[in-house]
């Protein structure tokens, strides 16, 4: 028996395949823009010029300064310059950090976003945002920053390195994982989740083994389009506020930090979410442990397993311990001290994620 529940679509049209960014101009034309601003990290600057270029009178120009965790420095002068040259939507390339700071803008000016992403981090197909403040990262939903429309090109995703394409989709796989357990989950998010993570796991080998691999990274896109819906329609839990935390506090890489602290978060709450297990288990091709599965995924792609390598000090744990368990939050097993310190001195020393 299916118990009731409610699922709220989100208004958001996607153009999904290769050679998707030549309807660009039509997207923007559609959402009536005329001078949009495209915004992208310093790294991806030639494809944000290119992407202006393409655009052609209808770009008010190229801001390449998306920074990881959306400093509220680089918001604030993203926001300022928007209004300078007076844009009226903005075009977001990259991954996280530049459809994040488009979320920025729109926060505060409502400008529309139409996303291009080129990694597998789903932030696209959310209202969610998040600003970094003082070592301390806020984030928060309101569909003022949801893009009006995402384009899915694998062929934007082909110089994605592999340790960079490894660690995007995990990060992506976590949304799923914890959608899964999550207070407010569905029968469709859990669909969602559950085929998203198994497209991901089964493209990443492929990907990582040839960059060029069109069909692999397609494959890897639908999985992190599933993925990030999921992460739009459900509570995330400890998982991603022990990434936020060490994120926001400590500046750690934020797709790296989600894969080294997924198995442990999974493995923690395992005990008590049965059907999520069962379900991860599925896409894992029959794991019997989703936990210890991802774990020796991540070392199959040479992917970081420590939170040391990633430059986090042992010193470090209380703290981000205590930061952690400070606000309550749903999740399935209770959140204590000692079971996060626990959690995280595993995760900092690449141990095996604990049965």
């Amino acid at each position: 028996m299916i118990a009731p529940f409610s699922y709220q679509a989100l208004p958001m049209r996607v153009v999904f395949g290769a050679g998707a960014l030549a309807k660009l101009p039509d997207e923007v034309a559609a959402l009536g823009l005329t001078r949009v601003l495209v915004l992208c990290s310093p790294e991806q600057e030639d494809t944000g010029r290119a992407v202006a270029a393409a655009l052609g009178e209808r770009s008010a120009g190229v801001l390449a300064e998306a920074r990881m965790h959306v400093p509220v420095e680089v918001a604030r002068r993203a926001r300022g310059r928007a209004a300078e040259l007076g844009a009226d939507g903005c075009v977001a390339v990259g991954g996280g950090s530049a459809i994040g700071l488009g979320k920025a803008i729109a926060l505060e000016h409502e400008l529309p976003i139409i996303a291009v992403p080129t990694t597998y981090a789903g932030s696209e197909m959310t209202p969610v945002w998040g600003l970094t403040e003082g070592g301390q990262k806020r984030t928060g939903r309101d569909l003022r920053v949801l893009p009006r429309s995402v384009l899915y090109d694998p062929e934007m995703t082909l110089s994605l390195p592999a340790q960079m394409s490894a660690t995007s989709a995990m990060n992506a796989i976590a949304h799923a994982v914890e959608g899964l357990y999550a207070p407010d989950a569905t029968p469709i998010v859990s669909l969602m989740a559950e085929e998203g993570a198994r497209a991901l796991a089964g493209a990443l080998p492929r990907v990582v083994a040839d960059g060029s691999d069109i069909e692999a990274r397609a494959e890897a896109q639908y999985g992190a389009w599933l993925c990030g819906a999921v992460l739009a329609a459900t509570t995330m839990s400890l998982h991603h506020k022990l990434c936020h935390t060490l994120g926001g506090t400590l500046d750690l890489p934020h797709a790296p930090t989600h894969t080294v602290v997924l198995p442990h978060a999974l493995a923690f709450n395992q005990p008590a979410a049965p059907q999520a297990v069962a379900a991860l288990s599925r896409a894992l091709g029959g794991a019997s442990d989703p936990a210890r599965e991802l774990w020796e995924l991540a070392g199959r792609l040479d992917a970081p397993r420590s939170l040391a390598e990633l430059g986090m000090a042992e010193a470090d744990i209380p703290r981000i311990a205590e930061l952690a368990v400070a606000n309550p939050y749903a999740n399935p097993r209770p959140v204590t001290r000692e079971g996060i310190e626990s959690l995280l001195r595993a995760a900092w020393a690449g141990e095996a994620p604990a049965r």
